[in-house]
């Protein structure tokens, strides 16, 4: 990666989970000019770069006008949203910003509405003949229990999350075989089990939510850190993740391979995704992998890349300006371990 002229970057969500590692990222171009937004005043962001500003949340009409002014007056060339909920907002905006000189890093609105909708996501991927776990789409109590005999429970454990949700809110597996005593006094309170008979007298109290039911996917889990170009996919870095706290991976390996990239790049073109994409994948039972789910945007963990070789953030900001990619700039030292822990940021 040469040397580029100065390039004003306005990153949004400033105070996400993996926002220090984006920052990080970011910063290893020394012609970038950050420039750091948030919806709350105390952003570790804030703290971690001299130039931020607040801004309302996606769902405030107020909020694209917002960031326009500080695009306006920060000069700035890309906006890279970190924030789900934002994602929609800038899409639909793309074409404004764009008459200002302002790039967003964001899917176009029909891939993300695909995307953000699990259900949706399931359903058109198995369109494309895209393995997919075996799914129902359940909209009522009566529709749950018919989709448990479907998809052979209690006989096989099964999972269930909202169609629309991020960050595992809101996933559950089903297994008759946990021993609630070992729940209780040797795992910690945030696992991932629930009873059957629990989970009807929550779900039958209130309206009913859209839910994902499936197969639970037994074998590792790997997250996808992909870069895509208006549906074409130009790299794919696979890493398993080894551990995992409230959804965000703190621990992994990068591993190359070569079934979970093609499947990846094949789900990228049916989207027709563009930008820093997450995808999920999980191995099923017959050793095949099958998509969890997908995070349209930058995801938090994308800055262990960093220590693998790859530039993932700065790379999408490279495309998006037409500036040139070198064929090393997308090696990956794959069999590189990490480990992520928490610092801290301190101020008056």
């Amino acid at each position: 990666m040469g040397n580029v002229e100065k390039i004003s970057v306005l990153m949004t969500g400033a105070g996400a989970p993996g926002a220090a590692g984006i920052i990080r990222c970011l910063k290893q171009d020394k012609n970038i000019r950050l420039v750091l937004a948030d919806a709350s005043e105390e952003s570790v962001g804030k703290y971690l770069s001299g130039n931020f500003h607040l801004i309302p949340k996606a769902d405030d009409p107020d909020f694209i006008p917002a960031v326009r002014s500080i695009c306006l007056k920060e000069d700035i060339k890309i906006l890279m949203p970190l924030v789900t909920r934002e994602l929609f907002a800038f899409s639909e905006n793309k074409d404004e910003f764009r008459t200002i000189g302002v790039h967003i890093l964001v899917s176009d609105e029909t891939s993300l509405s695909v995307a953000n909708d699990k259900g949706r996501l399931y359903q058109h991927l198995d369109q494309f003949g895209i393995n997919v776990p075996n799914y129902k789409v359940i909209n009522t109590w009566e529709e749950f229990e018919d989709g448990l005999v479907e998809l052979n429970y209690p006989n096989q454990k099964v999972c269930f999350k909202p169609c629309i949700s991020n960050g595992s809110r809101g996933f559950r597996i089903l297994d008759p075989a946990i021993d609630e005593f070992h729940l209780l006094f040797k795992e910690k309170p945030n696992h991932t089990y629930i009873e059957l008979d629990k989970l009807k007298s929550i779900l039958t109290k209130q309206a009913f939510p859209t839910l994902l039911l499936s197969e639970y996917l037994p074998g590792p889990e790997f997250s996808v850190d992909c870069l895509a170009k208006n549906g074409y996919p130009i790299v794919c870095v696979p890493r398993i993740r080894s551990k995992m706290k409230e959804g965000i991976s703190v621990a992994g390996e990068f591993i190359y391979n070569k079934e979970i990239i093609k499947y990846c790049e094949d789900i990228i073109k049916a989207l027709h995704l563009h930008g820093n994409i997450g995808i999920q994948v999980k191995q099923a039972e017959d050793g095949t992998y099958k998509i969890l789910e997908i995070n349209p945007r930058v995801q938090g963990t994308i800055s262990a890349g960093l220590g693998a070789g790859i530039n993932l953030p700065l790379l999408a900001i490279y495309q998006e300006l037409d500036m040139p990619i070198e064929e090393h700039d997308l090696q990956v030292l794959w069999g590189t371990k990490f480990i992520r822990f928490w610092e801290e940021v301190f101020y008056n």
